[in-house]
């Protein structure tokens, strides 16, 4: 077996060398310490950052001067990680609100867990509250304080922005009274919030993004052709997760998705033999720190006997995929749609004739695999979806594909999807680490 890859992987996160031993055919597996590996959690801090310097812009951008989020015990909003109400006991009343002295944040908390709440340092003020209404409180402190905008977590569209329940609403309505007419959906704020990485996150996505692709080759270097499974390469990056202690990107399950056949969209992997000839495809993800996701796919080829790279068409499926990824990154900067980075690579792909494809070039990553942020997809579509119509900003990221796809000699269709990662900058894109140059060539044994 060899690799043809000209581009060596080499990842940027090591803070020491770690032996590993790892193989297909072994169930052990060296193991490294992942607080001492990964050192201390930096969310704690980003989380201040981003609500001190993002949330304020992400409110004037959606015309809000108030946002009261409702956290509890068990049936928690998914946003709460992002205010610190994740530890909820008892119903907690989060405030963020514009005044003319600017931007400022005020819990009204059960006092069995204000305590802890102050000591995280997030918000301006923690109120302890015991035998009263934290979200009454909160909404007497709404109606005095006279907010013309309040925004609250009731979304059609965003699910991050969808976490009040419907007697939370009511108990909301009732007691504004007069006021419900000034409640607005959160959908936009935390679109606009969400979608913006700091510099330091980026740079964290940038190391799982590295391990992700690494991980993908040292796989492949696996791969016995007539005898290693498409479950088998599942079960190593499997390993290699738990090893260093990261979990996965998105349902375990279908984590990593390896595929040696015919295209079967998100999948889990099979007990198929890979077998020469085949295109093999790995689309993988991990979660670094429990909060930030990489997504990557890395393709191979398996040589026939005598053949020393792969077959003329294999190879210009390839550099079609390929090109129409550089393509996608080209279109990005900031201020254009979703659609337009779409449509870039889309036109390479009638061009070299592909088969149509049912996915979209490209989506937001980064706290989950499909993050909040412009899709990018549409751009052929006569009517242009809203998540589409987004306007690309500094400091989004992308997991974006380069498309080509095939009928096979049985009938069946095969794409190659060049996955990579990417984050807009001031005046354009840029790949959060070197791309896939070349297929992998795998060779018998």
């Amino acid at each position: 077996m060899r690799l043809s890859s000209k581009t060596t992987l080499v990842s940027c996160l090591l803070v020491f060398t770690v032996v590993m031993s790892c193989s297909l055919n072994t169930e052990q597996t060296a193991t490294i310490d992942p607080e001492t590996y990964w050192g201390e959690n930096p969310w704690p801090e980003i989380r201040k950052s981003r609500i001190s310097k993002l949330l304020p812009e992400a409110m004037k951008a959606a015309n809000v001067d108030c946002w009261l989020v409702v956290c509890r015990e068990n049936n928690n909003d998914p946003i709460a990680p992002h205010v610190g109400g994740e530890n909820a006991g008892g119903t907690a009343a989060f405030l963020f609100y514009i005044d003319g002295e600017g931007f400022h944040s005020k819990v009204y908390s059960p006092s069995g867990e204000a305590t802890a709440l102050d000591d995280l340092d997030i918000h301006d003020e923690v109120v302890s509250v015991r035998g009263a209404s934290t979200v009454g409180m909160a909404i007497d402190f709404i109606k005095e304080s006279g907010f013309d905008q309040i925004a609250i977590n009731s979304s059609s569209s965003n699910s991050m922005a969808d976490g009040l329940s419907y007697t939370q609403r009511q108990s909301i309505e009732s007691r504004l009274g007069t006021d419900v007419d000034k409640l607005v959906s959160s959908t936009e704020l935390i679109y606009e919030w969400l979608s913006i990485k700091l510099p330091e996150e980026v740079e964290i996505l940038r190391k799982a993004a590295q391990l992700t692709a690494d991980w993908q080759v040292e796989a492949y270097e696996q791969v016995v052709p007539g005898k290693s499974t498409d479950a088998d390469i599942a079960k190593f990056l499997k390993q290699k997760m738990a090893s260093y202690g990261v979990t996965d990107g998105w349902a375990p399950d279908q984590n990593p998705n390896v595929n040696s056949g015919p295209d079967r969209g998100h999948s889990h992997a099979t007990d198929k033999v890979i077998m020469p000839g085949d295109v093999i495809q790995i689309d993988f993800g991990i979660k670094l720190y429990d909060r930030w996701v990489s997504d990557i796919q890395r393709f191979a080829y398996v040589l026939k006997e005598g053949e020393t790279e792969a077959p003329e068409d294999i190879q210009f499926y390839w550099e079609s995929g390929k090109a129409g990824s550089r393509a996608a990154l080209a279109a990005m900067k900031p201020g254009v749609t979703g659609a337009s980075v779409d449509r870039a690579q889309r036109l390479l792909m009638q061009a070299a004739k592909s088969e149509s494809v049912p996915w979209s070039t490209g989506h937001p990553v980064g706290y989950v695999a499909h993050d909040v942020g412009p899709s990018l997809g549409g751009g052929m579509s006569k009517r242009v979806r809203p998540s589409s119509a987004k306007l690309l900003k500094e400091g989004m990221t992308f997991a974006f594909d380069g498309f080509h796809a095939w009928k096979r000699a049985d009938g069946t269709e095969k794409t190659i999807s060049v996955e990579e990662m990417a984050v807009v900058t001031t005046n354009g894109a840029e790949y959060l680490i070197p791309p896939q140059e070349e297929l992998i060539l795998i060779g018998l044994k």
